[in-house]
């Protein structure tokens, strides 16, 4: 063989050892949420819980990144969930509030959710809670994208209450519930829903009803929790559905396809702890019913036992699911979330300048990376207007808890921060459809006794 010869299959050699290589790199990722119901910031060891032992979930952070600031989309399940699923606010989807068994409100079939933008070339399930809307014929989710459902409309508390099954011919089934063994079964389709698509990419919402209460657990659950009860029981349950799902993923050789996403659509409610951060579920903008747990593993691609304090949201996902797909957002689509790759990837940087917290459709707080102004409290059950009573609510994020305000010794951040909130608050007015309690409030303000440095201009 003369040098030619060499250097012509020393090439093809080259260029086919880059197209393997390439056409691996090309392959499209699975990616698994694991949704949770009203699980806590403080529940669980990878976010400082304490009380309930999760050994799956402390592997699983080991194994992957850790978001200490990731946010919910909102404080209530429904909105998150629209959140979760459109990479927009909720007020866009008109998702702003909790649904009940009564109410004839779905989700528009109009809006673009995760598996609508992924398209063809991903198979697609949501098994378990639903929560955005169960009235019409068009309400399952496969009119929204997926290929398969298997669950409940809303959360098991909720009555009557069935167990629906759908794909894209229509509903295949209706049972009654058998609660202890809720989370098991979802789990159960979850596993054979990825069997039958192993061998291609696949996106997964396993969205458990558990641990939002009244607490269910299945036999060999019940009363092993030593320090939280019932809710720890449920808490454990869940972890070992973790460790289950990994090992499962392991066995099937895709492991190092599948991104694994573990979080909750909101705080704790009356049950669970916020690890130390403010206020629960539905509380406002403080920290405790919107910042949750999530836990991103994808061997070879996430880094191992990281953690970083970037600021995320559940609305991100849609962007990033599409970015690391290599699939384009739909054309048009306006979007709030952003795509978070190069943090999971790398640890990088939030890509946001901001995150806009509601209570339903009215603006309640701005986070940015270190500052979080917040504008209204509830007070006895109350949406306490904050703003001109002459103590505004700025708080540094690099100090745990929201207890005190630093705006005296930041007043330039006050401002800005404000200024952050007005832009936000006129952006969404137009999509509001009531009026709320701060704007009435606003309407007639109260009378107060306010320091000169906090008088409106």
């Amino acid at each position: 063989m003369d040098r030619r010869q060499l250097l012509i299959g020393g090439t093809a050699l080259a260029m086919l050892t880059a197209g393997l290589a390439q056409s691996k790199t090309r392959r499209k990722p699975n990616f698994i949420v694991i949704y949770c119901d009203d699980l806590g910031y403080g529940d669980i060891g990878p976010t400082g819980g304490r009380d309930i032992p999760t050994p799956n979930l402390d592997r699983m952070a080991r194994e992957g990144i850790t978001l200490t600031d990731y946010y919910a989309p909102a404080n209530l399940c429904t909105p998150s969930r629209a959140g979760f699923l459109t990479g927009r606010y909720p007020i866009r989807a008109g998702m702003s509030d909790v649904l009940l068994a009564a109410h004839t409100k779905v989700m528009p079939t109009s809006e673009v959710t995760i598996p609508k933008a992924l398209g063809v070339d991903y198979a697609s399930a949501l098994i378990g809670k639903w929560h955005l809307g169960h009235s019409g014929p068009d309400w399952a989710p496969t009119s929204y994208g997926f290929d398969y459902f298997y669950g409940l409309p809303y959360s098991h508390d909720i009555a009557p209450l069935q167990v629906y099954e759908f794909d894209k011919t229509g509903q295949q089934g209706m049972w009654e519930p058998d609660y202890p063994l809720l989370q098991q079964t979802f789990y159960a389709k979850a596993e054979r829903f990825i069997e039958g698509q192993k061998n291609k990419p696949f996106f997964l919402t396993l969205a458990l009803s558990s641990p939002h209460l009244p607490n269910y657990s299945a036999p060999g659950f019940e009363n092993k929790s030593a320090r939280a009860g019932a809710y720890g029981d449920s808490v454990m349950e869940i972890d070992s559905l973790v460790g289950r799902l990994m090992d499962k993923l392991k066995a099937l050789g895709i492991d190092q396809d599948t991104l694994l996403i573990f979080t909750s659509d909101n705080g704790p409610w009356f049950e669970g702890s916020t690890g130390g951060l403010r206020q629960r579920k539905g509380g406002g903008g403080y920290d405790g019913g919107y910042r949750v747990p999530f836990i991103a593993r994808w061997p070879g691609q996430v880094p191992a036992n990281v953690r970083s304090d970037a600021v995320t949201m559940g609305i991100d996902l849609l962007p990033t699911f599409c970015s690391l797909s290599g699939i384009p957002v739909p054309a048009g689509l306006e979007l709030d979330g952003k795509d978070i790759s190069d943090v999971l990837l790398r640890g990088g940087a939030t890509p946001h300048g901001e995150l806009i917290l509601f209570q339903s459709e009215e603006v309640v707080a701005i986070r940015t990376q270190r500052w979080k102004y917040v504008r209204a409290d509830l007070y006895m059950n109350h949406l306490f207007l904050v703003d001109g009573r002459g103590y505004p609510q700025l708080y540094d994020m690099s100090q745990a808890g929201e207890e005190y305000s630093v705006a005296s010794l930041h007043p330039e951040v006050v401002r800005a921060m404000q200024q952050r909130l007005s832009l936000a608050d006129a952006h969404f007015a137009q999509l509001r459809t009531k009026e709320g309690p701060i704007e009435r409030q606003l309407q007639n303000p109260p009378r107060r006794n306010v320091p000169d440095q906090w008088r409106p201009d």
